[in-house]
């Protein structure tokens, strides 16, 4: 770290190099954040110590603060494992959420709307600035799909967690014969692509349409008569932004999410032979869903991949993904899962 500050102070074109300086400031960073994590970390242990110690001696009430210290230094660790982790090139980039509803009509819209807030709420307990940038509701209920720009570090890492089919199996609060129904909505997630990534853009291939956003909208969306639409030709991808309140907003925004669709593009490229084989054991199996949210006839919420599970999924769907992001990890780093990856019928988990 004490190099990484000579270089900064003795190089009079340091700041000149705004991609270079970035990397350097973030590497600077890192080494900061994981010489005070291991301080805090002892800090913790420490006066947790204590506690027991006092608790031993018979006084209950600091026997009980002992064991919320041990709580929180066990939270405090779990955050650091998770964060270790996170060693691929972009897991700490911010993240692009796009969620879409399945075959289903009302039903796949409202659970599209559902998932959507629980990972909004995610964001919220993790301090993470979300965005809807984008929004088509569906006929009735829900929407038909969103996609979401999240600023935060790590926000891609554990993230890329919720890739894949989520399924609801519910007693249908729009069939008035109250019967049980199963919907399904998909979710990708794509890492916000630094600048010291080089995706070249260039103007020629893009076609950009300016249009009034539509719709009666919803409390993240700002409705206004500057949405942009790009369109990049040589591979068909097409980006559209519409929350921001200047066409130049919307088309930065435009512009981001599109690098970050040809990163991914690239990187699929690149990983093409074992993604193969990875979709050709889910076309195999039975169902595609990565996770299911039974709320009907029993209450359960399982990882089909890693076969961790929660009894209690409103709390899931209130945002609390935590466990289910840092068994992924714990399991991909391992290099197998202990589920197959799908699932079964209705009352199969």
């Amino acid at each position: 770290m004490m190099e990484i500050d000579a270089e900064s102070q003795s190089d009079p074109n340091f700041w000149n190099d705004r991609r270079k300086s970035s990397k350097i400031l973030k590497e600077k960073k890192a080494l900061e954040d994981g010489f005070n994590n291991v301080a805090v970390i002892q800090r913790m242990a420490d006066d947790a110590l204590v506690l027991i110690e006092f608790g031993e001696a018979g006084d209950e009430a600091t026997e009980k603060e002992a064991d919320g210290a041990l709580n929180e230094l066990d939270a405090k660790v779990t955050e650091l494992e998770t964060q270790r982790l996170l060693s691929g090139e972009t897991d700490k980039n911010s993240a692009i959420v796009q969620i879409n509803a399945g075959a289903g009509g009302t039903e796949a819209c409202d659970w599209a709307m559902m998932v959507m807030r629980m990972i909004l709420r995610h964001c919220d307990l993790r301090n993470w600035k979300a965005q809807v940038v984008d929004e088509l509701e569906g006929e009735g209920a829900g929407i038909r799909n969103a996609t979401i720009t999240i600023d935060g570090d790590f926000a891609y890492g554990l993230l890329k967690s919720e890739i894949g089919v989520h399924r609801l199996v519910r007693i249908s609060p729009y069939d008035s014969n109250a019967r049980r129904h199963t919907s399904f909505c998909s979710v990708f997630v794509s890492p916000v692509v630094d600048e010291d990534i080089n995706i070249e853009v260039k103007e020629s291939d893009l076609r950009v349409d300016t249009y009034r956003a539509g719709g009666a909208g919803g409390q993240h969306v700002n409705r206004t008569d500057s949405a942009v639409r790009m369109t990049h030709m040589p591979s068909g991808i097409v980006v559209q932004s519409q929350s921001q309140r200047s066409q130049i907003q919307n088309r930065e925004t435009c512009m981001k999410l599109l690098k970050a669709k040809l990163y991914e593009v690239e990187m699929n490229k690149r990983t093409a032979e074992s993604r193969a084989i990875e979709d050709s054991k889910m076309d195999n199996a039975f169902g595609s869903q990565i996770r299911s949210y039974v709320l009907h006839p029993y209450k359960m919420v399982k990882d089909t991949r890693t076969l961790c599970q929660s009894s209690d999924p409103q709390k899931v769907l209130d945002g609390e993904i935590a466990e289910f992001s840092l068994e992924y990890l714990r399991q991909s780093a391992s290099g197998s899962f202990k589920g197959k990856g799908g699932g079964g019928g209705d009352d199969d988990m």
